[in-house]
C-alpha cells in the first residue's frame, strides 16, 4: 500500500515522559498514548529515510533486483493477473524494470493515484510507454484510464515490524483503500532489510501487509 495514517488520528494527551530510555540506550518504553506514537513514527520515518537515502545508487539497484527475482518467486504465474506497483520515490526499490516484464508475460499492470487528501487511492491501468503527468509529490502518475481493481498490490515501506504492519509516510492513503476495496487484494510489502523494525505500535486503522519481500 503511498500510506500508514501516522499523522491523523485522535489527538490525546501525552502521559508523563518516561527517562529510562536515557539511561539504558537497549530500553523501549512502550507507548500507548497516540499522540506519543505519531511523534514517535514521524522521527522513527525521517531517520528510515536517512539510512534507505544512504545507501548507494548502485547497491540499491542491485537489492530491487534481488527483490524482483523473489516477487517472482512468491507470485509465480503473472499471466492474466493485474498488478499495481509504484513510481519510486526517496530511495525506494525500483521495480519499473520488472513492471514491464510483467506486461511482457501477460499481465497487467497500475499505478496508484491520490485523489484527495484523507480519502482512498485509486487504481489506474499503466504499461511502459503510456503518458504520465506529476500528481501528488511530482510523483508520476498515468494521465488517463479508468480505475482499476488490481489482484495484488505491491506496497514500498518506509519501516516493517515482525507483524508485517508498515510504516509509510503518514497519509493513511493505503490503509484506507484497503479498508474501502470490495475485496481484499494480495498485499505485499517491499523495501531492504535495513527497514526492519522492532514495532511501529499499530493502532486500530493499521492493516498489515500479508507478506514482504526484501533483498534478503
Amino acid at each position: 500500500m503511498a500510506d500508514n495514517r501516522d499523522d491523523e488520528g485522535p489527538a490525546q494527551y501525552a502521559s508523563p515522559p518516561c527517562f529510562m530510555h536515557e539511561l539504558d540506550p537497549d530500553y523501549r518504553q512502550p507507548l500507548s498514548d497516540w499522540t506519543d506514537v505519531r511523534r514517535w513514527r514521524k522521527a522513527e520515518r525521517e531517520r528510515l529515510i536517512n539510512a534507505r537515502l544512504a545507501v548507494s545508487a548502485d547497491a540499491r539497484s542491485a537489492m530491487s533486483a534481488r527483490i524482483a527475482d523473489g516477487l517472482d518467486a512468491l507470485i509465480g504465474d503473472i499471466a492474466g493477473r493485474m498488478v499495481s506497483l509504484y513510481w519510486p520515490f526517496r530511495g525506494e526499490p525500483d521495480l519499473r524494470g520488472w513492471m514491464a516484464s510483467i506486461n511482457e508475460r501477460g499481465g497487467r499492470t497500475a499505478l496508484p493515484v491520490v485523489i484527495e487528501k484523507r480519502q482512498p487511492l485509486v487504481f489506474r491501468a499503466y504499461k511502459q510507454g503510456d503518458r504520465l503527468e506529476k500528481g501528488v509529490w511530482n510523483i508520476p502518475i498515468p494521465a488517463e484510464g479508468d480505475p482499476v481493481l488490481p489482484d495484488i498490490v505491491i506496497s514500498p515501506i518506509v519501516g516493517i515490524d515482525p507483524g508485517n504492519y508498515r510504516l509509510g509516510y503518514g497519509g493513511g492513503f493505503y490503509d484506507r483503500t484497503l479498508a474501502a476495496m470490495s475485496f481484499r487484494p494480495l498485499v505485499i510489502g517491499v523495501g531492504y532489510e535495513l527497514q526492519r523494525i522492532a514495532t511501529i505500535y499499530p493502532q486500530p486503522h493499521d492493516i498489515p501487509m500479508d507478506r514482504i519481500v526484501t533483498e534478503a
